[in-house]
């Protein structure tokens, strides 16, 4: 499977803007041969943007946004994962919406660790985590931005059976350790492929720093962006995947009689 992770550039626009932004990467990842394109969180909407922006432009899941999803995946024959403020009932959530080639929505995720006063301003926490997804048979666990910081999540996601994880991120300056740092080791500790992809560019106070990566179930960089508007591409290999399983050995060693 060949992931395309756009790692965009954060300036005030529309709405509609944003998703011709999209658009227009998505033909970028297909010419690419990629099978799947990730967009960083809250990429259709915009991420610090203020509560009142957020909430006036939170929609449901079945609203305008992620059918612009649908569309932009059809039309290009991609799968597409892409953050946006989803509204539900009387609660917004920071939130990625999953589409399939087809149009399918196979999964909204929904953030389940705020960070900091932008965060926790604006959203509502998820309750749960996300249910794994299949696709083109790979087992793919879905975060967003801070969840992944959290080694509970992802371990939690791997003894599922994850293979690979995906997350969509706004990770701003001076936390670039993120980047460069846990995304290898939760990959190489959970024997995974993580997928991290940021943004750059201002957005009010934050200056985000780029980096982003798919890191292998080794830890070793797949594929890393700069620190400027890119598109990385990244070829997940099962070989690779059992190879890196039969070499390792930390989800077979745990003591979960230990942790309680």
């Amino acid at each position: 499977m060949r992931l395309a992770l756009f790692q965009m550039n954060s300036v005030d626009r529309s709405v509609p803007d944003t998703v011709a932004l999209c658009d227009q990467a998505c033909a970028q990842a297909k010419a690419g041969g990629a099978d799947l394109i990730v967009f960083p969180e809250m990429a259709l909407s915009g991420y610090n943007i203020g509560r009142d922006r957020i909430h006036q432009l939170a929609e449901p899941a079945d609203g305008p946004m992620v059918q612009s999803l649908i569309e932009m995946a059809r039309r290009h024959d991609l799968a597409v994962l892409c953050g946006f403020p989803e509204r539900h009932g009387d609660r917004v959530y920071n939130a990625a919406a999953l589409v399939d080639c087809s149009g399918e929505v196979l999964s909204i995720c929904r953030k389940t660790h705020l960070f900091g006063d932008v965060d926790r301003a604006a959203f509502s926490a998820a309750e749960c985590l996300c249910p794994l997804v299949q696709f083109k048979g790979w087992s793919l666990g879905l975060a967003i931005c801070y969840d992944i910081e959290f080694p509970e999540l992802v371990r939690t996601y791997a003894l599922q059976g994850a293979e690979a994880i995906l997350v969509p991120t706004a990770n701003m300056a001076p936390y670039i350790g993120v980047a460069t740092r846990m995304v290898p080791t939760r990959a190489e500790e959970n024997e995974i492929y993580m997928a991290y992809a940021n943004r750059v560019g201002s957005e009010g106070a934050f200056d985000y720093c780029g980096l982003s990566c798919v890191a292998g179930p080794d830890g070793q960089d797949v594929a890393r962006a700069g620190t400027g508007q890119e598109m990385i591409f990244a070829d997940l290999s099962k070989t690779h995947l059992s190879n890196v399983r039969s070499a390792l050995s930390h989800l077979r060693d745990r003591r979960a009689d230990l942790y309680r």
